[in-house]
């Protein structure tokens, strides 16, 4: 059998098990749409944390996710060796952060200016 036969079959085979493998796009006859979970009348206005670095420009402002504190994301970005995730524009900068005030949201009629 020539090679480009076997690409080819090969090829197919595994098109064929990647959509064999993919989720269902449909369940019971309806799209199957993810949503986010409605917020919570008495949840706590979302924390911002600032943090500035002379090796980065400006200030990085992070929103903590579920489980973490200003405190822990501080940490991770001293700490040399962490990786995975991506605060202050998944920037590679470890060490030397502060954390800083963070700047005051503009008013829209202060923006218009």
């Amino acid at each position: 059998m020539p090679r480009y036969r076997r690409v080819a079959r090969v090829s197919a085979g595994v098109a064929g098990l990647m959509l064999f493998l993919a989720p269902p796009a449909f369940v019971h006859g309806r799209p199957k749409i993810a949503q986010a979970p409605a917020p919570q009348a008495d949840a706590p206005a979302t924390q911002r944390c600032c943090f500035a670095n002379p090796e980065y420009a400006g200030v990085c402002v992070v929103q903590p996710g579920e489980g973490e504190t200003c405190a822990s994301v501080l940490a991770y970005l001293n700490n040399p060796r962490s990786q995975g995730k991506s605060y202050c524009g998944n920037t590679s900068v470890r060490g030397g952060w502060k954390q800083v005030e963070c700047p005051k949201a503009s008013s829209p009629a202060q923006r218009r200016k």
